[in-house]
């Protein structure tokens, strides 16, 4: 299974991308707690340490991608190459950059970019009651399920 382009991501307006080996990922784990720390303490449940070491754990350089404002670590995302789909395991933006459009952007040259050409649905789980379902459900996914804890959503490109 061969992994994804990420490289095929055109920069948000003002941004630069970064992938691979160039990475920090003890960062890229502080970004995820910093985002989802309200989501996480709204349902009683941010552990930081935890959180972190959910991200390290899997840590994959080859499946991710960082965007950067300068120096400044703004977001990142990690999309894995799944047999008949395409996993959308991260997609995180620092809380000064949410709700200003860049997570939009990025997830449409996610589905643009690459799911659409290579005709593949985009999964993934967000949080039961965070504000990421009500995203992805405006960027035309579909909520196909819940355990309580998390929902599962996808997305399947319609033919041109």
């Amino acid at each position: 299974m061969a992994d994804v382009d990420l490289s095929r991501l055109p920069p948000p307006q003002g941004l630069r991308v970064v992938t691979g080996g160039h990475l920090d990922p003890q960062a890229l784990a502080e970004l995820r707690a910093e985002a989802m720390r309200p989501s996480l303490e709204a349902s009683g449940r941010f552990d930081p340490g935890r959180v972190r070491r959910r991200f390290l754990d899997r840590y994959d350089p080859t499946a991710t991608a960082a965007f950067y404002d300068g120096s400044e670590l703004v977001g990142f995302l990690v999309l894995r190459q799944m047999p008949d789909h395409l996993y959308l395991d991260h997609l995180y933006l620092a809380p000064t950059r949410q709700g200003t459009g860049l997570g939009a952007q990025i997830l449409q040259s996610i589905q643009e970019e690459i799911a659409r050409p290579s005709r593949q649905e985009i999964r993934l789980i967000a949080l039961t009651g965070s504000p990421a379902g009500p995203f992805y459900e405006r960027a035309g996914f579909q909520r196909t399920g819940s355990d309580g804890i998390d929902d599962s959503y996808r997305w399947r490109p319609q033919p041109a």
